[in-house]
């Protein structure tokens, strides 16, 4: 039984029809609906030719562009539907999974219920929005919402937006707002960016290509906890551009250090923009001398990926919140499964699955799919899904 129909679900769903096993995909909502729940412009960052579903990469006329919301929930209803040897139940939640005393997998669902021998959970790789702690400080009159309750300019209050966390989500609402005349405030944390294109060619093609940045492991990571670091900013939307701490501010959006919370009608900042700043272009950095490295040593030229330009901003800790409307919380999501999933061993103190290419380690018969890094960088994304599905199902048929 696989628990979830986003890419995914489905794409495990598809190997395991081509391998003739039985199975069935639960949906609670409907095929692709974390992705239904994107603002109106939301639009891929990486490009359509690394949308590569199992038996169906994508094939469109335009290859290098950036699906938008609505595309990208039509492309995964599609691929469902042409999955006529994986049945998929949309409307069923499960809402709590326990072992069975006579085996296998006791799941208790909105249709009743049911029973799995062994089960795939691929309910996406975070599922709870994150918020600092600050944020219970905030004053009632103020609309406050999570990224994935956002849709447009027009749905927020009348003011001033403050948008907290500023990964790929707070700069895209960040440029949005800016652009339809909202006075913006982004809090800051550390992020990485990269640019869009260099040399003419998308940096995506570059780092796929070119370069191992895609395949890395947990285990090349300095710190675990950095499976949490921020996507690098970057925007598709309008053909794909840049989009970082510098293209903001020239915007007229105003940069802050990270949310501390507020008193007295007032939010307080962090004075740790320059650092967070800093921090974004040692990452630039170290992208430029990946390419360097990889393509030097294969005797090919490298690109000319230029320094990161001088920054300057004010100190800004404090914001009268008087002449604010919403504030946003983009600070990330956090794995969910420890409160729904009766194994609490079978995640580690982050709420990652502990796990060896989607399988868990702990309880037998449970394994995962769409988890970020559960096998390397591309796991959980469109690029990385089809090889993930097909290590697992390779597992599941020896069960």
């Amino acid at each position: 039984m696989i628990v979830g129909a986003g890419q995914a679900g489905l794409s495990i769903g598809h190997e395991l029809a081509q391998a003739g096993t039985e199975h069935v995909v639960l949906e609670k909502g409907r095929v692709g609906q974390s992705w239904r729940h994107r603002w109106n412009s939301f639009c891929l960052v990486i490009p359509n030719w690394t949308v590569r579903l199992p038996g169906a990469p994508y094939s469109g006329a335009d290859r290098d562009g950036f699906m938008a919301r609505d595309e990208i929930v039509a492309h995964l209803a599609e691929y469902a539907t042409n999955l006529r040897a994986t049945p998929v139940r949309e409307g069923v939640e499960v809402t709590r999974v326990d072992t069975d005393p006579n085996g296998g997998f006791r799941l208790a669902t909105s249709a009743g219920p049911l029973r799995a021998r062994r089960l795939v959970l691929a309910s996406g790789g975070y599922q709870k929005p994150h918020r600092p702690p600050g944020w219970t400080t905030l004053p009632d009159s103020l609309a406050i919402l999570d990224a994935e309750d956002y849709t447009s300019p027009g749905a927020l209050p009348p003011g001033g937006v403050l948008i907290v966390g500023s990964g790929q989500t707070g700069c895209q609402i960040a440029e949005e707002l800016t652009e339809s005349g909202r006075h913006v405030h982004l809090a800051c944390g550390r992020a990485p960016w990269i640019p869009r294109r260099i040399e003419g060619r998308d940096i995506i093609s570059w780092l796929v290509e070119d370069t191992p940045f895609f395949v890395a492991k947990v285990s090349d990571l300095p710190d675990p906890g950095m499976r949490l670091l921020a996507n690098p900013q970057c925007s598709g939307r309008d053909g794909g551009h840049d989009l970082n701490y510098r293209t903001l501010q020239a915007l007229g959006v105003t940069l802050t250090g990270h949310f501390l919370g507020a008193q007295d009608g007032v939010a307080h900042f962090a004075d740790d923009l320059p650092s967070s700043v800093a921090f974004g272009d040692v990452r630039y950095t170290e992208i430029g001398s990946l390419l360097t490295s990889c393509l030097t040593g294969r005797g090919q030229r490298t690109p000319r990926l230029p320094p990161p330009p001088p920054f300057a901003a004010e100190a800004v800790t404090e914001l009268a919140l008087g002449g604010v409307g919403a504030v946003v919380f983009t600070s990330g999501y956090r794995p969910d499964f420890a409160s729904w999933v009766g194994f609490p061993d079978a995640f580690d103190a982050m709420g990652f699955p502990i796990q060896t290419n989607g399988s868990s380690t702990v309880v037998p018969g449970l394994h995962f799919m769409g988890v970020h890094w559960q096998r390397n960088r591309q796991s959980a994304t469109f690029l990385g899904v089809a090889e993930d599905a097909s290590v697992l199902a390779e597992r599941l048929a020896t069960e």
